[in-house]
């Protein structure tokens, strides 16, 4: 069973973050340069919140606000669900269909490591059943 911390040495643990005074037209610049869903809002090294497409879609697009106005801190979601980098993959598939969410920022101690998103997760349940169902055609070929 894999662990945060796995997930984040396979995907590498870059870290995309805004102030909170961005604005969100840059937030949803950093999203398409790096092919990610969320950006996180962090101030002073505290991680203040997450601005993913779906606040971009409800609190910009549908109230007809305007992107290069609006700051990333009137979209952005807080406070941030957060996991540390010993949970396990279950643990944060299950934080995140409980909570409906598809990004967790991993933090320990107090200092952010990475994010994770529900594609990491799905990513390594995947990876996990292929290695299992090659161990188990080795086995029965043998």
């Amino acid at each position: 069973m894999r662990n945060v911390n796995q997930i984040l040495e396979a995907k590498g643990a870059r870290i995309v973050a805004v102030p909170k005074e961005a604005p969100v037209l840059e937030v949803i610049r950093l999203m398409a340069e790096h092919h990610i869903g969320s950006v996180l809002v962090v101030q002073g090294g505290e991680l203040l919140g997450i601005a993913t497409e779906r606040d971009y879609a409800r609190k910009v697009i549908l109230q007809g606000r305007s992107s290069s106005d609006t700051p990333v801190a009137q979209i952005m979601s807080s406070p941030v669900v957060t996991v540390g980098p010993t949970d396990t993959v279950q643990t944060c598939m299950a934080v995140m269909t409980d909570r409906k969410i598809r990004h967790l920022p991993v933090v320990e101690d107090g200092q952010l490591l990475g994010l994770i998103s529900i594609g990491d997760l799905v990513k390594a349940v995947i990876e996990d059943q292929q290695h299992e169902i090659a161990q188990l055609q080795q086995y029965i070929a043998s």
